[in-house]
């Protein structure tokens, strides 16, 4: 009885001490000086926090993040087995756009595993869309406890602000999507690869789209084009320097040609006494894009599907200090198409929804869905919504910006012209 006294006045000791203090004023003042004053203070004092506006939304933070702390506690204190007696410790609550990111600390006995397997007993407990449970890599007693009430993807699109860009430069971050806080999501290419993979229809094709626009609104750019659908990337073939369809043999010619581009630019570098390409050097960045992968990789002549993936290994390895970055999409994220030997070269990794557990992990890298990050949970409703590895340490998940076909012709001919190109119809 007394524990449970004792927890009550624990969990509402935000609440107690704001009443606490204009009554205990009040009380002071009465004696002192008379009902008058133990009347007017305490409202003056009331008045002038909700009047200020800085003042009001401290209170504001302080009383909801007072209001997350008691009914956490109240939902692990109704949890089943272990985690109702060892119940998580509440060091941080942030709030975002969509809801609250909580840090806990796990005691001795308890693992992220015991959290995980409570997430849908512990939303409904606190009445919201979501509750997701993320363990710090490097500590593992340390867990985000991600509470989501709004759907921070529920929009149909997010317009690509490439769209307002008269020009971009590829040494900045692109903008690429919103993360469920409603921040804007960023990739920085220079000295990166970027993996996309996903099922078809999951979005994969916009979302190699914004990072191609991207390539090819900065005119000091060169893009080698590789569309084993050969629709994909037609629309930006005019702005390319190379465009391959579906030729397996073609498309090694034109990797050899850039291996021997990759070879000349180390002895530039060698040279001019720096390691890698840096926006002063001024040289070129290249892209190589490649959509469809499997078709390339996974054909029936082996020994050219074998030659094409040993090109590619090489280019993705070496490539990246070299000023040269590749960008390879595929709808069939599986081990014989991304070998762990290929993936684990990829610096960036954007899994948009997979069918399976697995699939997500071949993009991404193995073990990620165990620790609660599968694109395979993604709602098939979410078209563009993924997960991406960057420079953090775990996966961001994300809606990509949008662009439809107009979106498309508008960029494309912007490009064309940026690049000193005559007007014409997309993919002409």
């Amino acid at each position: 009885m007394l524990d449970e006294l004792l927890r009550q006045l624990a969990v509402w000791r935000v609440e107690l001490v704001l009443f606490a203090l204009p009554t205990g004023l009040g009380l002071w003042l009465y004696v002192r000086f008379g009902l008058f004053f133990a009347i007017a203070a305490p409202v003056a004092l009331v008045t002038t926090v909700l009047c200020v506006g800085p003042l009001r939304r401290f209170l504001g933070r302080l009383l909801h993040r007072a209001s997350v702390r008691r009914h956490l506690e109240a939902a692990f204190h109704s949890l089943p087995g272990v985690l109702s007696e060892k119940r998580p410790r509440i060091v941080k609550i942030t709030r975002t756009a969509f809801g609250d990111r909580v840090e806990l600390v796990l005691w001795r006995g308890t693992s992220i595993d015991d959290l995980v397997k409570v997430e849908a007993v512990l939303a409904a407990s606190l009445g919201v869309r979501q509750v997701r449970c993320v363990a710090n890599p490097a500590k593992r007693n340390l867990v985000t406890l991600t509470i989501t009430r709004d759907d921070p993807f529920a929009i149909a699109s997010l317009r690509c602000p490439l769209l307002d860009a008269k020009r971009t430069s590829l040494w900045d971050p692109i903008p690429v999507g919103v993360d469920e806080e409603g921040e804007i999501v960023t990739l920085t290419l220079p000295e990166r690869n970027v993996l996309l993979g996903g099922e078809p229809g999951a979005g994969k094709s916009v979302a190699l789209s914004l990072l191609v626009a991207a390539a090819a609104l900065d005119p000091e750019v060169d893009l080698w084009l590789f569309d084993g659908k050969v629709v994909e990337l037609s629309a930006w073939s005019a702005c390319a320097r190379v465009f391959v369809g579906h030729d397996v043999q073609a498309a090694i010619t034109v990797l050899e040609e850039l291996a021997a581009e990759l070879d000349l630019r180390y002895d530039e570098l060698l040279r001019c006494g720096v390691r890698k390409v840096s926006r002063a050097e001024g040289l070129r960045l290249h892209v190589v894009v490649i959509d469809e992968l499997a078709l390339y990789v996974a054909g029936t002549d082996k020994k050219s599907a074998q030659r094409f993936a040993e090109l590619l290994r090489g280019l993705v390895a070496r490539g990246r200090a070299a000023g040269i970055i590749v960008l390879a999409a595929t709808q069939k994220p599986s081990i014989d198409i991304v070998p762990s030997a290929l993936r684990d070269l990829f610096g960036f990794r954007w899994a948009l929804r997979c069918a399976t557990r697995d699939a997500s992990d071949t993009v991404l890298g193995a073990g990620w869905a165990s620790e609660g990050f599968s694109a395979s949970d993604i709602a098939g409703a979410h078209r563009g919504v993924g997960l991406l590895l960057h420079e953090g340490d775990t996966p961001v998940r994300l809606k990509g910006f949008h662009l439809d076909d107009d979106d498309l012709r508008t960029l494309v001919q912007r490009a064309r012209q940026l690049r000193g190109l005559p007007a014409g119809p997309v993919g002409s």
